[in-house]
């Protein structure tokens, strides 16, 4: 097993243009901070970070060209875009559905990786990251999901997310600045 666990930041790449977009996208901003402190940690101890997002259908995209399309639709999306842009060694990846894991590359690159342990963040907790942790869980893989690193359109949405993966997935829920890294 890897020592460090792998940071995956799900689906911050998003126009927020749909019914509950505002509130998912207010949100949203609140967390951003919170996953760049996270990911910058990773970064200093070297350890994999991997963002995975969904395709909103376009499918001749590549991921590169699907953040390009959400800077230029303005607005929050721009913002949190400019703020989460990868750095050229992180990985990316970009999805079909909802969950990181399913018809991606990812299982593949987490074993190429010897990860094992996933830390997940992202947007929304109550679709995508609920569709990966469960996803993971069944795959053996060891999750958390820092509380203060994902988002819904409500905070009850969050909050109930992540009661049901504590209970039901034995999932950790801690803050961000808990996360040990070797």
């Amino acid at each position: 097993m890897s020592r460090s666990p792998a940071l995956l930041i799900l689906d911050v790449f998003n126009t927020f243009d749909f019914p509950g977009g505002d509130e998912l996208a207010t949100h949203t901003k609140a967390i951003v901070p919170a996953i760049v402190a996270l990911r910058d940690r990773f970064h200093a101890h070297g350890a994999p970070v991997i963002y995975v997002n969904d395709n909103f259908s376009r499918w001749q995209d590549g991921f590169d060209e699907l953040v390009d399309f959400v800077r230029g639709s303005g607005g929050a999306g721009r913002e949190v875009a400019d703020a989460l842009a990868p750095a050229p060694t992180d990985l990316k990846l970009v999805k079909p559905r909802h969950s990181a894991l399913f018809e991606t590359a990812l299982p593949s690159l987490l074993s190429f990786l010897d990860v094992r342990r996933l830390v997940v963040t992202g947007i929304a907790t109550d679709s995508c990251i609920l569709a990966t942790v469960l996803d993971a869980h069944v795959r053996g893989y060891e999750s958390v999901v820092p509380v203060d690193t994902t988002a819904a359109q409500t905070e009850e949405r969050v909050e109930r997310t992540l009661t049901h993966l504590r209970d039901t997935c034995a999932m950790k829920t801690p803050r961000s600045t808990s996360i040990a890294l070797p």
